[in-house]
């Protein structure tokens, strides 16, 4: 059992899939959870399967791609909690398309979503993490961010981007004992990859790159997350872990 004493987390993206799979982890080690999403429907339905189950959570409704939204939400939530503890920055959108057909408001968008969100979220719920010498974040980047993508430069650009701001923030962090890592998922089935899941012609050209010949579940991540959350992860910082099925190796 991984030890989580009297923590609370904050799960961007906890409407659905990877985030959904990481905000029930966490709340059956005994983690209260803010669900975050932009759908107060979605992430509503997933804190209150939570307490049904005999977890802690309350949802938040908060659209990650509006910096004045998420400093009124911080605001209001360190007013009610003394720390935010653990903070998984995971939500997520795509606007694929080749370089020249790509519009300026679909880069914007996805940078404005995946990226700046973090740097948001991560000022204004880290400081008391510092303040209190305790804390756990974990970006959740991507494959692409690491591999590259034809047709994802926007969404490839965000997530190297939140490499590259896991691995500084470790360094600013660790004198606090504030941890910051990042965990890059490969293929893994959710609704952002139904399309690619249920196509048996993609499906088998996806997986000759996988060496494990299959897709990943939500659980693969939520499961590294939480341990990447929980006290016995201490010494770990600045990392970023493939969950990938050996596509990165």
């Amino acid at each position: 059992m991984l030890t989580f004493t009297n923590r609370t987390a904050l799960v961007t993206g906890a409407g659905r899939g990877i985030g959904k799979a990481i905000a029930e982890t966490l709340a059956r080690h005994g983690v209260t959870v803010i669900c975050v999403s932009k759908s107060a429907d979605s992430c509503g339905a997933v804190a209150a399967a939570i307490v049904a189950s005999g977890g802690k959570a309350r949802a938040l409704a908060v659209d990650v791609a509006d910096g004045a939204a998420i400093a009124a939400a911080s605001e209001a939530l360190l007013k009610e909690f003394p720390t935010i503890d653990i903070l998984v920055n995971n939500a997520g959108i795509t606007r694929d398309g080749l370089l020249f057909r790509m519009s300026e408001s679909d880069w914007n968008d996805v940078l404005t979503t995946n990226l700046t969100s973090c740097f948001h979220w991560t000022k204004l719920v880290g400081r008391p993490m510092t303040r209190a010498r305790w804390g756990r974040i974990v970006n959740i980047t991507s494959v692409s961010g690491v591999m590259g993508n034809a047709g994802q430069a926007n969404y490839s650009a965000a997530k190297a981007g939140m490499i590259g701001l896991t691995k500084t923030l470790a360094r600013e962090f660790a004198s606090r004992s504030v941890t910051v890592n990042a965990v890059a998922p490969g293929f893994i089935k959710t609704d952002m990859t139904t399309e690619f899941v249920n196509n048996p012609e993609a499906s088998v050209k996806i997986l000759e790159a996988v060496p494990l010949k299959r897709f990943g579940e939500a659980a693969d991540i939520a499961n590294l997350v939480t341990y990447l959350c929980s006290e016995e992860a201490g010494y770990i910082t600045g990392q970023v872990f493939n969950v990938d099925g050996g596509m990165a190796m």
